[in-house]
C-alpha cells in the first residue's frame, strides 16, 4: 500500500504514535487509508449538506475495510460572488482546490480519495486533482437542489437574476422581487437548472468518475446517501485492483463528455474545465474538438436555462444513463470505456431506456441536429470564442451592429442599469478574461438584466471573460487571446461594426488588416487591477481560455 511508507515497520512507529494519539487503532491503521475530501462549508447551499455524503462515503470505506479520513476543501459560491470584486476569486479557486487536494494525499501517502464536490470550481478542481496524483479516485458530488415554484412556473436561480433585471427595468414591483428571491432556491444543492455545477456533475458521470445518477439524484433523497456508501465501497475495489484515474480519464472517456455536453447544451464553462482536467491526465483537447462534437451531436434534452426543464425532470426521465443509451442507438458514443464502477460505459447504460421523451427526445427527433455550444473564429477571436447556441433566440443567431465598448464588466453593468444601451448594439466587454480580470469572472449580471429588460432578442454581449452557465442570449464569451494579451478586441473602439454568424462560426469586426495593425502599433493596456496576493500570482501564471485557463 501507498501508506506502508508512512505507516509501516520501525520507521513508521511516529506515524502510528500519531494516530494513536488521535485515537486510531492499530487494525484502522493497518487497513488502506482513504482520503475523503470534503468541501462542505456553510456558504454555498451546494455545500451546506455535505456532511452527510461524508459520513455516508466514510460508511461504505468502513464497511468494505478501509479507514476513512478526512480533511476539507474550500468551495465559493459563484452566486454570493457576482457583481463584485468576489467574482475574481471562483475560477481561480479551481487551482487552489486541485493544489491543496494534491498536498494532502502526497504529504500523508493516502491510498486512495473519495472526493465530494458540488459546485462550478469543485469539481473540475477535484477532477484535476484526481487526474494529477492518479491515486485511485472516485467522485460523489453532493447533487442538485428541487427547482422553485411561484405563480404556476418552476423557479430556479436565474430566476431571481432575471427578475432583478426587470426590477431595474422598471417591469417588477419589490414585492414580486421578494416573492421570487423566497422562492426560487427552496432548499440545499447545486442550483436546480443546468448550469455549470451540474453540467459538470453529469459529465463526471460521463467521463466514468462518477457513479450512474451522480449528476442527478437530488440533493435530500435518500438515493444520494446511498449513492455515496456505494462510492466509499467502490473507492476499496479500485484500491485493490490498482485502477487509477488516467485509467479512465482516456482521450474516448473525453470524446464521451463532450458528446454528452453537447446533446444537453452544458454551460459554455465546461470548455474551459474539460481542457483543464485532460491536460492534467495528459490528453489533449481543444475548442476545436467541442466544435466537431457540437456538429455531429442531435440536442435531446433542453433544461434551463435554454428550456423549462430541471435537474429533477432530467432525472425522472433516466439521467445520464438514458442520454446516453439515446445516443449510443447513432454509434454517439463510445462503449468500451472503464468507469469507476468497475464496468464499461455500455455495460452501465444497456439497461437504461428514456422514461419520459418530453425530456430526453428520441435521437431521431431532436430538439436540432447539432449540439448545445458552439465555437466561433474570426479576426475578432482568432484563438476562438464560445456561445451556447442553443439558449440564442433565433432572431439573434446572425447579427451585425454597434460596438458598446467597456474596460469592465462595472462600466458595462452601469450602462445597461442607467439605460444607456440601445437596441441593436453589441456590448464589448474586455480586460476580464483570466489574466486581465484577474480571474475571468461570471457575467450573469449584465445578460440577466439585458433579459429582464426583453434585450435579449435585440442585443449581444462579447467578452474576454465568461458568462454564468445560467446566461442565456447572444452572449458570446471566451474570446481569445484576451485583451491583456493584445487580443484583437483590445482594439475594438466605439462605433466599429461587429460581425456575428453563430450558425456559420464566425465573429468578426469590419476593420481591414491595414487598419487593426494601425491601432495595434498605439495600444497601451489599463494598470493591473490587482497588483498583490494571490491573484496577482495567479494574473502571472495563467494561460488563455482557450486552453483551459490551465497555470504554466
Amino acid at each position: 500500500m501507498n501508506s506502508d511508507k508512512v505507516k509501516a515497520g520501525p520507521g513508521g512507529a511516529a506515524t502510528r504514535a500519531l494516530f494513536y494519539g488521535m485515537g486510531y487503532t492499530k487494525s484502522e491503521i493497518d487497513r488502506p487509508l482513504i482520503g475523503v475530501v470534503n468541501s462542505q462549508n456553510d456558504v454555498v447551499p451546494g455545500h451546506k449538506l455535505l456532511d452527510r455524503i461524508a459520513s455516508a462515503a466514510r460508511d461504505g470505506i468502513l464497511m468494505s475495510g478501509g479507514t476513512p479520513i478526512e480533511f476539507p476543501a474550500i468551495a465559493i459560491c459563484d452566486g454570493i460572488a457576482m457583481g463584485h470584486e468576489g467574482m475574481k476569486f471562483p475560477l481561480a479557486s479551481r487551482e487552489l482546490i486541485c493544489d491543496s487536494i494534491e498536498a494532502m494525499a502526497i504529504a500523508h501517502q493516502l491510498d486512495g480519495l473519495v472526493l465530494i464536490p458540488n459546485c462550478d470550481k469543485t469539481v473540475p478542481g477535484m477532477l484535476m486533482a484526481a487526474a494529477r496524483l492518479n491515486l485511485p479516485a472516485i467522485l460523489i458530488s453532493g447533487g442538485p437542489m428541487r427547482a422553485g415554484h411561484a405563480g404556476g412556473r418552476a423557479l430556479d436561480f436565474n430566476s431571481i437574476m432575471e427578475q432583478i433585471g426587470k426590477f431595474r427595468g422598471g417591469t417588477s414591483s419589490d414585492a414580486e422581487l421578494e416573492k421570487i428571491a423566497l422562492n426560487a432556491c427552496p432548499g440545499c444543492g447545486s442550483c436546480s437548472g443546468l448550469f455549470t455545477a451540474n453540467s459538470m456533475n453529469c459529465l463526471t458521470e460521463a467521463l466514468g468518475m462518477g457513479l450512474p445518477y451522480n449528476g442527478t439524484a437530488l440533493c435530500d433523497s435518500g438515493e444520494r446517501i446511498r449513492m455515496a456508501k456505494t462510492a466509499g465501497m467502490k473507492i476499496m475495489e479500485l484500491v485493490a485492483g490498482d485502477v487509477r484515474p488516467r485509467d479512465i480519464l482516456t482521450r474516448e472517456a473525453f470524446e464521451n463528455a463532450m458528446v454528452v455536453d453537447m446533446a444537453m447544451a452544458g454551460s459554455t464553462n465546461t470548455a474551459l474545465h474539460l481542457p483543464a482536467v485532460a491536460h492534467e491526465a495528459g490528453v489533449e483537447i481543444s475548442l476545436a474538438d467541442f466544435d466537431k462534437a457540437s456538429r455531429r451531436t442531435p440536442y435531446l434534452a433542453k433544461l434551463s436555462p435554454s428550456g423549462y426543464h430541471h435537474m429533477e425532470d432530467l432525472h425522472r426521465a433516466g439521467g445520464i444513463p438514458a442520454l446516453m443509451n439515446e445516443l449510443a442507438k447513432k454509434g454517439l458514443i463510445l462503449l468500451n470505456v472503464p468507469t469507476v464502477t468497475g464496468y464499461t460505459v455500455g455495460e452501465n447504460i444497456a439497461h437504461c431506456p428514456v422514461i419520459y421523451p418530453e425530456v430526453i427526445r428520441p435521437i431521431d427527433k431532436p430538439y436540432r441536429d447539432q449540439g448545445g455550444l458552439a465555437i466561433l473564429y474570426g479576426n475578432l477571436a482568432p484563438g476562438g470564442a464560445v456561445v451556447k447556441e442553443s439558449a440564442v433566440a433565433p432572431e439573434m443567431l446572425a447579427h451585425t451592429g454597434p460596438a458598446r465598448v467597456f474596460n469592465s464588466e462595472d462600466e458595462a453593468t452601469e450602462a445597461i442599469n442607467g439605460g444607456k444601451i440601445r437596441r441593436g448594439d453589441v456590448i464589448v466587454i474586455r480586460y476580464e478574461g483570466p489574466k486581465g480580470g484577474p480571474g475571468m469572472r461570471e457575467m450573469l449580471g449584465p445578460t440577466s438584466t439585458i433579459a429582464g429588460m426583453g434585450l435579449d432578442k435585440d442585443v449581444a454581449l462579447l467578452t474576454d471573460g465568461r458568462f454564468s452557465g445560467a446566461s442565456r442570449g447572444a452572449s458570446i464569451g471566451h474570446i481569445s487571446p484576451e485583451a491583456k494579451d493584445d487580443g484583437p478586441i483590445a482594439l475594438i473602439q466605439e462605433g466599429d461594426v461587429i460581425e456575428i454568424n453563430i450558425p456559420a462560426r464566425t465573429l468578426n469586426v469590419r476593420l481591414s488588416d491595414e487598419e487593426l495593425t494601425a491601432r495595434r502599433a498605439t495600444l497601451t493596456h489599463p494598470e493591473p487591477r490587482v497588483k498583490t496576493g494571490y491573484l496577482a500570482r495567479y494574473a502571472r501564471l495563467v494561460t488563455s481560455a482557450n486552453t483551459g485557463a490551465v497555470l504554466e
